[in-house]
C-alpha cells in the first residue's frame, strides 16, 4: 500500500519545535531569532513565497523583517541593502527572493551576502563546506528533503537514487548529501538532466526518484519500477479554467499514474514544499545560536 509522505504534517511537527525552543530562548531573558527578506518587484509566485514565510516566523515566534523594493532598484543599491544587512548584529539571517529582475546579477547578489548569515544555503562558501561534510546552512528544499527522509525513517544506505535535475538549488546538492556518510545518505547517486541519454533506463532502476527538473507530470509510471520511493520536488502553475485563481499547482511526477506504483510519494501540493520554509527557519535558528560559524 502506498503510503503519502505528508509535508504539511512534518513541517507542523518541525515548527511546534523551533516554537518551543523559543519560548526557552525568551524565558532566559535573550532576543528572539530575527529572519530578513528582501523582494525586489512584483513577482506573483515570489510574493506568495514571501507571506509564507513571514506567516512562518510568526507561527514559530521569530522576529520578521520584509525589506520591499520596486523592481526598478538597481543592482547598486541592492547590493547596499545586502551590506547592511551583513553588518546588523539584530538580524541573524537573511535572504534575497529569487528570481531577481533581469537587469540584477543574481550570482553577484549571493556572493555579496555574508556567509554566516546566507540562511538559504546558496553561497559557495556553504555549497562547498556541505560538499566536504562540514557544518554548513543546507540549501532549503533538499535540507527539507533529507529531513523528511530521516524522520519517516526511509532507509537509504545502499540504495539506488536517481535525481532528475542538476540545479545549485536542488538537484546538485541533492545528489550530494544522499551520496555523503551519514543518516540519510550513503546511497549509490546518479543525477540525470536534460542532456542525459535514455533517461528511462535511469529512473527506472531507482529505489529512490527525486524529480527536480521543473517540468509538469514529466515522469509518469512507465518511467519507474514497483515500489520505488518518490520525492517530487517540482511546484509548476498549469493554466486550469475550472479553479477560481485559473491555475493548478502540479508536481514534475504524474501523480496519479506513478501512485500505485511506489512504495511511497510526496503530493504537490502538501509534500516537500512544505518544508522548504520550514528549513529555512533551522537554518535561521543554527544562525542564531552560531551553529556553523
Amino acid at each position: 500500500m502506498t503510503q503519502i509522505l505528508d509535508g504539511r504534517a512534518l513541517a507542523k511537527q518541525i515548527r511546534a519545535e523551533i516554537a518551543e525552543e523559543v519560548k526557552v530562548i525568551e524565558a532566559a531573558g535573550n532576543r528572539k531569532p530575527h529572519l530578513a527578506t528582501v523582494l525586489i518587484g512584483d513577482d506573483a509566485p515570489s510574493q506568495a513565497y514571501v507571506r509564507n514565510k513571514m506567516r512562518s516566523c510568526e507561527k514559530v515566534g521569530f522576529d520578521a523583517t520584509l525589506i520591499k523594493k520596486p523592481v526598478e532598484t538597481t543592482e547598486s543599491e541592492l547590493l547596499e541593502i545586502v551590506s547592511g544587512l551583513n553588518n546588523n548584529d539584530a538580524i541573524d539571517g537573511f535572504i534575497v527572493q529569487l528570481p531577481l529582475p533581469n537587469h540584477i546579477d543574481e550570482d553577484r547578489i549571493t556572493l555579496a551576502i555574508a556567509p554566516e548569515k546566507d540562511v538559504d544555503g546558496f553561497h559557495p562558501v556553504n555549497f562547498g563546506r556541505m560538499a566536504q561534510g562540514l557544518p554548513c546552512y543546507k540549501p532549503a528544499t533538499p535540507f527539507g528533503v533529507m529531513e523528511m527522509l530521516r524522520r519517516y525513517e526511509i532507509p537509504t544506505e545502499g540504495k539506488e537514487v536517481v535525481v532528475v535535475g542538476r540545479s545549485n538549488i536542488v538537484g546538485t546538492p541533492m545528489s550530494l548529501l544522499l551520496s555523503r556518510k551519514g543518516n540519510p545518505g550513503n546511497a549509490t547517486v546518479t543525477l540525470c538532466h536534460s542532456r542525459t541519454a535514455d533517461l528511462t533506463a535511469h529512473t527506472r532502476r531507482a529505489d529512490i526518484l527525486v524529480a527536480a527538473i521543473g517540468r509538469p507530470s514529466f515522469v509518469t509510471a512507465d518511467m519507474v519500477k514497483e515500489g520505488v520511493i518518490v520525492i517530487d520536488v517540482g511546484v509548476n502553475r498549469v493554466d486550469d479554467a475550472s479553479r477560481e485563481r485559473g491555475y493548478r499547482l502540479e508536481g514534475d511526477v504524474d501523480y496519479q499514474g506513478v501512485f500505485e506504483k511506489a512504495s511511497y510519494i510526496t503530493p504537490v501540493p502538501g509534500g516537500v514544499g512544505q518544508l522548504t520554509v520550514v528549513s529555512l527557519l533551522l537554518n535561521t535558528l543554527k544562525a542564531y545560536k552560531k551553529e556553523v560559524y
